[in-house]
Parts: C-alpha cells; structure tokens; sequence
C-alpha cells in the first residue's frame, strides 16, 4: 500500500486566488512594486472597498501579497520578486495558449515597464541581449567585465551579492515572449535608471518614460 502524503495541496490555493478577476486585477496593479492601500486596490479591482478586504485577505493566506501597517494605514504589495516573476510568466502563458493578447495593447508599456523592481518590455529584452553581446552575463552569470560595467555606473557588485537573492535571473516577458533581466542586477540597474533621471515612473501604472540619454544608454549600454 502506497502511503499518502499529508501535505497541504499549495497550488490549488495560490490558483483560486490568482484566478478571481477581482484579485487578478489587485495583483496586476501591484506589479509596478509600489505599496497600495485597500481603497487604492479596491477601485483598481472595481469593487466596494468592504469586498477587498476579503479578497486582499485570500491574497495574503496564499502567499502572494504581504501587508505593512504605517500609521492608520495598511498597505499591500508583491509578497517578493519571485511572485512577480510568476505573474509575468502566467500573462505571458495565458496570451500564449489561451487566445489572448500578446502582452498589453498600450505601446508606452510594450516598450518599457515595471516587472516590480525591474524593467520589462522590449528595453528589458533588449538589455539582457545587449548584456550578453557584450560578455557582462555570460550563462546567467555575471562576468568580470559585467562587474567593471556596473562599477562605471554606480553599482557595487559586491554590495549585491550580499542580497538574499541571486544577482542575475531571467524572466520571460509578457509582451515580448523572451527573457529579460531580473534579479539584483536587473534590480539595482531600474533604480540607477530612475536614480538618474533617465527614465521615470508614469503618474498611473506599470510604463516607464525613457529619457534621450535613457534610451541611448539601453542602445548602447555605455
């Protein structure tokens, strides 16, 4: 006799969760990485602030959001970068064998977006093919002259191997159907971008503004 396992079925759970639309809604708005309250989730779902808070509650027990109290307020964001990694993947599969658009019909976000903490779109794929022509990851790895590139920019790469998290992944884009830069690396480069102006953040959502010098730094990666 084949002894069962008593182990709690995890992916039933994390499945009814994401597969509510009002939930859907919830965590694609939490893809941009920013914190959002239950009011600020609730219209973004399209649902009476009351009905958030149980779907933000399902959220939380199944992992996928956590939730910080700041004054009276609670905000919720992305439980951790690898959530987001999934959601990307999960669009990206749904466009794929589900009928559905291939990533957004927005051009802004087509071209350049948040994936939490990092960039996305055709100048995320774009990045990490540029980073490997140039022999700065060579396998998913970083090379020696990746980290003399990134020193030239402000980014310590010693700094970023002391993070919990492994400095280069990749993470297949929703629009694009190809990877693009994720991890610490891809992490601290959409900071430094922002850092210096040469992209910025749209008043609403997950595109981002890329600069003239922003735009030739991703041709280029000089």
């Amino acid at each position: 006799m084949i002894a069962v396992l008593d182990l709690p079925d995890l992916s039933v759970a994390v499945a009814a969760a994401i597969g509510e639309p009002a939930r859907g809604r919830m965590l694609h708005a939490l893809m941009d990485g920013r914190a959002l309250t239950a009011t600020e989730l609730a219209v973004e779902a399209r649902v009476a602030t009351s009905t958030a808070s149980s779907h933000l509650a399902r959220l939380e027990r199944a992992g996928l959001i956590a939730q910080r109290a700041q004054g009276r307020h609670r905000y919720y964001r992305l439980a951790s970068t690898s959530v987001a990694e999934l959601l990307e993947r999960l669009m990206g599969f749904a466009a794929e064998h589900g009928g559905l658009r291939t990533g957004p019909r927005e051009p802004r976000l087509r071209r350049a977006r948040i994936c939490y903490d990092h960039l996305a779109g055709e100048r995320g794929v774009a990045l990490l093919e540029r980073m490997r022509a140039r022999n700065f990851v060579a396998e998913l790895q970083l090379t020696v002259d990746g980290e003399r590139w990134l020193g030239g920019l402000g980014i310590d790469a010693a700094a970023l191997r002391g993070k919990p998290r492994p400095l280069i992944r990749s993470c297949l884009d929703w629009s694009e159907r190809r990877d693009h830069l994720a991890g610490a690396v891809g992490a601290a480069l959409l900071t430094r971008l922002l850092e210096l102006r040469w992209a910025r953040r749209e008043p609403l959502g997950r595109a981002l503004a890329l600069s003239p010098r922003g735009e030739a730094f991703l041709t280029d990666l000089q």
